[in-house]
């Protein structure tokens, strides 16, 4: 008699989980039943800010299977249809259908929990009005793209019509996305965000640069104030946000506060929920015997700090279903880790960041030394040549590259990898002043930022070590 698979959740995790296991398994092996309380399976999320902006041009070309073709290929793919409760001990899962509230239990042999994360939306007045977004699933894209049509002018002049302002809460990856999406539809936008700069997953220094950008491309960036509430209109819709001693008039509200995992389902469980929130597994993502957790909604392994972590990165997911999906076909998969490695653009500003920041490494315990450098994206005197600024943390004493953030024009921010190749192999400054990287004037100055860069970090470690006594 073939086992059960159950599967939470039909995007990243849960479908590269199913179709992995039924890859590596035999004929008849597996029933692979997949739960999914949305419309759309396999699609990209980060995709959604371009989709809105406008950079992609139709909603299904960020799709890459839909439940009938994942059906195709032998899942059985129930849609609008979610998990209410986890029974470990009777292996069942309790099911609600979404439109119709119809409930069934549904045993299982293997459980794959993929439940994503949900945006986080602080409970303030008037947070439930009208015309307010999170930006975390297609159907939630969806519904900003349906609101700025609906509030397009007739007369097709100007942006989106009567949508005439935005105010972006929060200025992460979200949040600088869906600003940079506001202001390619011609709506004046105002991103507020509670710490000192911008882009907190960056140092503030770096920050400032990014301020400095968004304000050059329109946004008005007002930081160091949290959003208080919302003012509502008689027509329940929002119409502006009080964050300080100041009211910012809004005809449309993005939240780009983050996310959190979604393990509510787990904790109720009895599954091990760590510190960041995500559900807790060993290094093969199983969280307890026949029960498997990836994705968004999972903790994990940041092989610098040596802390559990939660991370909501598509690249993650993928790989952590694959492994999920190996280990319960048989075979043998395990998730090494994470170094917090992201890259995200403003308009034709790049942000690439890897390893700790200064407040991480902090956090870690490490000593560190600092180097930030300004060069090129090419050859100076090539006539595309733009400018980026690099900041490299080398551990003190031993020069073991740390972290690396970039900020700069078009170009400059998938020099990211290099940075992220040297931490992921523990190399450190000195060695990295000797990688053989590619040269050419279209491409980058004889010497690339990320030599320069870990070059002056070398040097400062070298300054670090006092002279030996005589």
């Amino acid at each position: 008699m073939s086992k059960r698979i159950v599967v939470l959740g039909g995007d990243a995790t849960g479908m590269s989980a199913a179709s992995t296991a039924l890859r590596h398994a035999d004929d008849g092996e597996f029933e692979v039943v997949v739960l999914e309380r949305g419309h759309y399976t396999s699609y990209s999320a980060c995709g959604i800010p371009y989709w809105i902006s406008g950079h992609v041009a139709d909603r299904d070309q960020l799709i890459a299977r839909t439940p009938d073709e994942h059906r195709a290929a032998g899942i059985d793919v129930r849609m609008r249809a979610e998990a209410t409760a986890i029974d470990l001990d009777k292996r069942s899962v309790s099911v609600r259908g979404v439109d119709d509230g119809d409930t069934y239990e549904l045993g299982f042999d293997e459980l794959v929990i993929a439940t994503g994360a949900v945006p986080t939306v602080p409970p303030l007045e008037g947070s439930d009005a009208q015309g307010i977004f999170g930006v975390q699933s297609l159907e939630q894209g969806e519904e900003i793209v349906e609101d700025l049509l609906r509030g397009a002018r007739s007369d097709g002049k100007g942006g989106d019509g009567d949508r005439r302002k935005a105010v972006v809460v929060g200025a992460g990856y979200i949040g600088v996305e869906m600003a940079e999406a506001m202001v390619v539809r011609g709506i004046d936008t105002t991103v507020i965000e509670h710490a000192p700069e911008p882009f907190t997953q960056v140092d503030p220094d770096m920050g400032a640069l990014i301020r400095v950008a968004m304000e050059g491309e329109g946004m008005t960036v007002v930081t160091g104030v949290a959003v208080d509430g919302f003012d509502v209109g008689e027509d329940g819709r929002v119409k502006a946000v009080r964050a300080g001693d100041a009211v910012y008039p809004a005809d449309i509200v993005i939240m780009g506060l983050g996310v959190k995992p979604n393990a509510r389902l787990a904790a109720d469980a009895g599954l091990e929920i760590g510190p960041s929130g995500g559900i807790v597994t060993d290094v093969r993502m199983r969280a307890a015997p026949g029960v498997w957790a990836g994705g968004d909604c999972a903790e994990v392994h940041h092989r610098l700090s040596g802390k559990g972590v939660h991370i909501a990165l598509g690249t993650h997911a993928n790989k952590h279903g694959r492994i999920i999906g190996t280990n319960i076909a048989g075979g043998y998969g395990a998730f090494p880790g994470v170094i917090g490695t992201a890259i995200s653009k403003v308009c034709d500003l790049e942000i690439g960041r890897t390893g700790l920041t200064e407040r991480e490494a902090d956090a870690a315990g490490f000593g560190y030394v600092t180097a930030t450098v300004e060069s090129t994206t090419t050859a100076g005197y090539w006539p595309e040549a733009e400018n980026m600024t690099v900041k490299v943390l080398a551990e003190q004493r031993t020069g073991r590259l740390l972290g690396a953030q970039i900020v700069g024009r078009t170009g400059s921010g998938k020099r990211i990898d290099v940075f992220a190749t040297a931490i992921w192999n523990a190399m450190t400054v000195e060695e990295m002043t000797f990688m053989d990287l590619s040269y050419a004037p279209p491409f980058s100055p004889v010497w690339d930022a990320v030599l320069i860069a870990a070059r002056k970090a070398a040097k400062e470690v070298q300054g670090e070590i006092p002279a030996s006594p005589v």
